[in-house]
């Protein structure tokens, strides 16, 4: 098992795969698996500053395939759901809110700890799929653009790799 950790983190390093290893590890942290993305994201910035819009494009893609792919996990958990659990209220009053809004509730799907389980639900209500795909892909890429610009810019002392 080590040894294919070992293999596996050596094959994702940067920068010999820089924008590969930004792609992955941004389209796996999109999911509902705890991970980040931000700090793979900076440290290729910090290493390659001329690759800066390249990497925010590359990590803007990876995410949002990755909240696509949260988005029909939703999509397919809600027929389960309905058929074995009955709402709660405050669970219908989020669920109230999110229809409310539609799609366009897909641009918080950067914020950390509700932004991937906001993708699910987005499916899972079956909110048309390609307009929330947009709304995630807006709300993504300003959040990679503002926090890498912010820490390797205005903030130069934040972030040493």
């Amino acid at each position: 098992m080590e040894a294919w950790l070992h293999a596996l983190l050596g094959t994702l390093a940067l920068p010999r795969f820089g924008l590969s290893t930004v792609f992955v590890v941004s389209l796996l942290s999109a999911t509902l698996l705890p991970l980040g993305s931000e700090w793979v994201v900076l440290g290729l910035v910090k290493i390659n500053p001329q690759i800066f819009w390249p990497t925010m494009l590359v990590a803007t893609a990876g995410n949002t395939i990755g909240g696509a792919i949260t988005w029909w996990m939703g999509y397919g958990a809600e027929a389960a759901y309905e058929r074995v659990a009955h709402r709660k209220p405050h669970e219908a009053r989020a669920l109230q809110w999110l229809e409310r809004f539609g799609p366009k509730a897909c641009l918080l799907s950067f914020l950390p700890v509700v932004g991937d389980p906001l993708c699910a639900v987005a499916g899972w209500l079956k909110m048309p799929f390609w307009p929330c795909v947009v709304y995630m892909a807006i709300g993504k890429f300003a959040r990679y653009v503002t926090m890498t610009a912010a820490v390797l810019w205005v903030f130069p002392g934040a972030y040493t790799p």
